[in-house]
C-alpha cells in the first residue's frame, strides 16, 4: 500500500512537471483516477520534443517507470524457451523483456512516435524508456546532420543503436523497415533481410548477445505477414550459421496471434 501511494505522488508529481513543460498542454484538465492520469501522463511525454529536463524530475520520472516496469512484469532470457537452436519465439510487450537489446520499428526521423497513446511499438519503446530516449536519438540524428546534410533521414536498413534507459533491456536498436507502397518486389524482400543482417551485425559489434527482434515493416508499412516472417526466419538463421556462437539468444517477438502461428510453422 505504501508503494502504490509513492507511485501516485510520482505521478502526481510529474504530470504537474510535464504541464508546466508544455505550452500547448500546461492547462489540461487532469482526471482524478490512476488510469486517466497515467494516459495523460504518457499522452505528455508522447507529444514532447527532444529537449533538456531538469535532474530532479528525470529522477522522479526513472523511479516511476522503474515501479512501472516491475508491475508490468520482468520477463528474463531464461522465462523463454528455445524453439531450435539458440532462437526462441516469444508473444508479448517487448518493452518487458530483459535482454542486452531489442529492435524498435522506427521511421526515417527516428524521434519515436507523436501520436499520443499510439500503440505501435515505437510509441510504447518510447513511452516506458523515458524522455531520454527521444533525446538521445535526437542528438544522433542531429550529428549525422551535420556530417550528411540538414535533410537527412535514416535510410532504410541501416540500424542505430541508443541506451534503452528505464525499459529492462539493456539497448535498444532502431530500424527503418521497408514501406510496401503498390506491391511487394524483390528489392524490397531484400531490404527486410538487411534489417536482420544489420541489426545482427551491430549486435556483434557491440558485444550483445541476446537480442528480440519486433516484426520489422508488418502493420502500417505493409509488408505480408507470412513473407515478413519467412524472410526473418531464413535470414537470422543463415547469419547464425555463419556466426557461429556469436550470440546466445534470437528471440522472434510477436504481438498478434497470427504472426505467432507464421513463426511456429516456420521453425516447427
Amino acid at each position: 500500500m505504501e508503494k502504490n501511494k509513492e507511485q501516485e505522488k510520482r505521478l502526481d508529481y510529474l504530470l504537474k512537471e510535464f504541464k508546466a513543460d508544455s505550452v500547448e498542454y500546461k492547462d489540461i484538465e487532469i482526471p482524478e483516477d490512476i488510469n486517466g492520469k497515467r494516459c495523460i501522463l504518457r499522452s505528455l511525454m508522447n507529444v514532447r520534443m527532444p529537449k533538456k529536463m531538469s535532474g530532479s524530475v528525470l529522477k522522479v520520472q526513472d523511479e516511476y517507470l522503474s515501479v512501472r516496469a516491475e508491475e508490468k512484469g520482468i520477463v528474463q532470457i531464461s522465462d523463454i524457451p528455445v524453439i531450435k537452436g539458440n532462437v526462441s519465439i516469444w508473444q508479448g510487450d517487448i518493452t518487458r523483456l530483459e535482454l542486452d537489446a531489442i529492435v524498435n520499428a522506427a521511421n526515417s526521423q527516428m524521434l519515436g512516435c507523436f501520436v499520443p497513446m499510439h500503440m505501435c511499438i515505437d510509441n510504447q519503446i518510447h513511452t516506458y524508456a523515458g524522455i531520454q530516449l527521444r533525446e538521445e536519438c535526437s542528438h544522433k540524428m542531429k550529428k549525422l546532420r551535420k556530417k550528411y546534410g540538414n535533410y537527412y533521414e535514416q535510410p532504410t536498413a541501416i540500424p542505430m543503436i541508443t541506451n534503452a534507459y528505464n525499459l529492462p533491456a539493456r539497448n535498444v536498436i532502431h530500424i527503418v523497415g521497408p514501406i510496401v507502397k503498390d506491391r511487394l518486389t524483390p528489392e524490397l524482400e531484400q531490404k527486410l533481410a538487411d534489417c536482420y543482417t544489420n541489426i545482427l551485425n551491430m549486435c556483434l559489434e557491440n558485444n550483445l548477445k541476446s537480442v528480440a527482434f519486433c516484426c520489422i515493416s508488418t502493420g502500417v508499412f505493409r509488408f505480408p505477414n507470412k513473407r515478413a516472417a519467412e524472410i526473418a526466419v531464413d535470414t537470422v538463421q543463415k547469419w547464425l550459421v555463419e556466426n557461429p556462437n556469436a550470440m546466445e539468444r534470437v528471440i522472434f517477438n510477436v504481438f498478434k496471434e497470427g504472426d505467432k502461428k507464421y513463426y511456429e510453422e516456420i521453425l516447427q
